[in-house]
């Protein structure tokens, strides 16, 4: 079967973001991979029901660039589908309670999809969907 095995993001607080994606989207993580020689270190985080996976990977000497997350080319944001807009909304309102960016209220957009975006802990651009 072809699909999408996993996305990768470098990250500066490895335990920062898998506790935000563990506890805002029910993400189940693996155990921690180290690879001492490299200065790499990673974990697997995955949803109950569904083969794809998010990695976040932290290594010594990865910088950042001057760009701003999201607006170049690339990787612009991560769509996280929770269900139906009832969960769109109590989930915005939580991570907004939690003191998480919301730089898009939840609407529908001129494409049809109900949605809105949060901001994770290390600024990446999460679509929360139907």
């Amino acid at each position: 079967m072809i699909g999408i095995e996993d996305v990768a993001i470098w990250a500066d607080d490895l335990e920062k973001m898998r506790k935000f994606y563990s506890t805002y989207f029910n993400m189940v993580s693996s155990e921690k991979y180290t690879n001492k020689d490299k200065g790499f270190t990673s974990y697997f985080l995955s949803f109950a029901a569904s083969r794809t996976r998010l990695e976040i990977m932290n290594k010594y000497d990865i910088t950042e660039e001057p760009l701003r997350r999201g607006f170049h080319k690339g990787i612009t944001h991560i769509a996280i589908s929770v269900g139906d807009k009832e969960t769109v909304d109590l989930l915005t309102e939580r991570l907004r309670s939690d003191c998480y960016k919301i730089i898009g209220e939840p609407r529908t957009t001129g494409d049809g999809y109900y949605e809105s975006v949060v901001l994770d802990p290390e600024g990446n651009h999460i679509e929360i969907t139907i």
